[in-house]
């Protein structure tokens, strides 16, 4: 008689257990062979592509049913998951990987129910966190719920006399093996092979691969698990999110929104004068200056008026007609004026890169802003129409930010753009090269003619064309277009050459650049 299984809550039993556990370590020994190496490359878009195979095997075409509303996440999961094989920069590399681990936890709870644009600002995080936490929680519980029902105890019982046999045969049969080992070479030979091969099998790898595959098998079953389970009415994305008790009045709401208007104002008047030319800078400021004290004050104001935006929306109780119109009306001009003001970050920002050139700090800086402002764009729609959209406006701003990136490519947009600098005889700096990855090196060799493989007078820049080395440290799983592109080059040694053109300004030392503020307008 099967013994009844120990106490699961019902929404995590899989309706094939089997299958599910089977799925499980499967995948986790895909995981243990994809990333096994030190480098992330090809592994990365295929295991994501087993693991959504394996939701439409487990989930069956009722399940893919239930899924499609939310089907639309496949999409930005597998992109991501895509880039991190084609680009190499590190940072993108870890955003890359953060964007495709977010999808997956997202598109795991609302797999088989629930809408993701339901969901409220704060609950992406929470929601991708609690799909991680049923992932860490529920895989023992479905173990032991299946394996009660195998009849266990009553096959260690017929086991245990075997196992006492086995360890009274064992100094015996060591005895035997080493008299015939001294009898016989060959045999000798064979013993040595099945020593070694036992040596292999207990080795400290081994065993750290084997750990890592139980580990792994528990964690995606418990993700399959929690896609596959039965929902209950409660659970986020079901309903829209319900709107708190107001708190504060019209009269303070609206105050509050029409001096900040009218600061803002002010600023917008201040700003279009100077870009006109109406207004000047003072004579202790250059333009690099100017650029460089001002832009982040300017983008720490447009974050906080969102966020000041959204505060009152949520908790002011503004009535019906005319109180209703005037707040939209009011909170409206505050986002069209901050949109000004990221406008005046850019152009500051603009201005520092004409006169030092570019970064990665600076690069990811102007993408987070232009995509800032289609965010407030959208939040100025969704005060007009349907306010609880603004959250699914946000989330697909986040992913947008790294894609942009992953388009735009900023380890050769930076290579690009220096040596431009470089060619039109401007101040460059050597250590802005130094940060690149394999991403920038087919812009790099680009700049080597033909003939210019064997030049004496070539600038050594360490670490651009595919200074690490070997392109695929780990195997085939680390295969990485970016890498493979660089090795590919004709120039592929540890310590890289890149001509730079004559150019009539001096290329500045490490730092120079930055601290240098006496520069002209361009």
């Amino acid at each position: 008689m099967t013994p009844p299984s120990p106490a699961l809550p019902s929404p995590f039993r899989p309706n094939h257990p089997r299958a599910t556990l089977g799925a499980a370590l499967a995948l986790g020994l895909c995981a243990e062979v994809l990333f096994d190496g030190p480098d992330l490359g090809i592994s990365v878009p295929l295991f994501c592509g087993l693991f959504v195979g394996a939701l439409l095997a487990l989930g069956g075409r009722e399940g893919w049913q239930r899924a499609r509303p939310n089907a639309w996440l496949l999409g930005p999961l597998l992109f991501f998951s895509g880039m991190v094989f084609v680009r190499a920069s590190p940072l993108l590399t870890l955003l890359n990987l953060a964007c495709a681990l977010g999808c997956c936890l997202l598109l795991t709870h609302f797999w088989a129910a629930g809408r993701v644009e339901r969901l409220g600002l704060w609950g992406y995080a929470s929601t991708a966190l609690g799909s991680l936490w049923l992932a860490l929680s529920t895989p023992g519980g479905v173990v032991r719920a299946e394996a009660a029902r195998w009849p266990v105890r009553e096959q260690v019982s017929r086991g245990v006399p075997v196992l006492r046999g086995v360890l009274l045969a064992l100094p015996i049969l060591l005895v035997f093996t080493a008299l015939l080992v001294s009898a016989d070479a060959v045999f000798a030979s064979v013993v040595d092979g099945v020593w070694l091969g036992l040596g292999e099998a207990l080795s400290p790898g081994t065993l750290w691969g084997a750990g890592f595959t139980g580990v792994s098998a528990l964690g995606l079953l418990g993700l399959l698990v929690s896609a596959l389970r039965r929902r209950r009415a409660e659970e986020a994305g079901e309903t829209e999110v319900a709107p708190v008790p107001p708190r504060l009045g019209f009269a303070e709401s609206l105050t509050v929104v029409g001096l900040v208007d009218v600061l803002f104002l002010g600023f917008a008047s201040i700003q279009f004068a100077f870009l006109s030319g109406a207004a000047r800078l003072p004579a202790e400021f250059t333009y690099s200056a100017y650029a460089r004290r001002g832009f982040f004050e300017l983008l720490e104001v447009s974050v906080l008026t969102l966020g000041l935006s959204l505060a009152l929306t949520r908790w002011t109780r503004p009535r019906e007609g005319a109180q209703l119109r005037a707040f939209r009306v009011a909170c409206s001009v505050m986002v069209g004026l901050v949109l000004v003001l990221l406008a005046s970050a850019m152009k500051r920002m603009a201005l520092y890169e004409a006169a030092y050139g570019y970064t990665h700090l600076r690069v990811y800086t102007q993408v987070f802003m232009a995509v800032l402002a289609g965010v407030l764009v959208w939040r100025g729609v969704t005060l007009w129409w349907r306010p609880e959209r603004f959250a699914l406006g946000a989330f697909v701003g986040g992913l947008a930010f790294v894609a942009v990136l992953d388009v735009l490519n900023p380890d050769a947009f930076i290579a690009r753009g220096n040596l431009e600098r470089a060619e039109a005889g401007l101040p460059w700096d050597a250590a802005y090269f130094q940060e690149l990855s394999e991403d920038a090196a087919p812009v790099l060799a680009a700049r080597l003619g033909p003939g210019d493989a064997d030049r004496t007078d070539l600038t050594p820049l360490d670490r651009v064309l595919c200074a690490r080395g070997e392109p695929m440290r780990g195997g085939w799983p680390a295969f990485h277009l970016a890498r493979h592109r660089a090795a590919a080059l004709p120039r592929t040694c540890v310590f890289q050459t890149v001509y730079m053109p004559p150019m009539s300004a001096r290329a500045l030392p490490v730092g120079e650049a930055r601290a240098e503020g006496d520069v002209t307008r361009p």
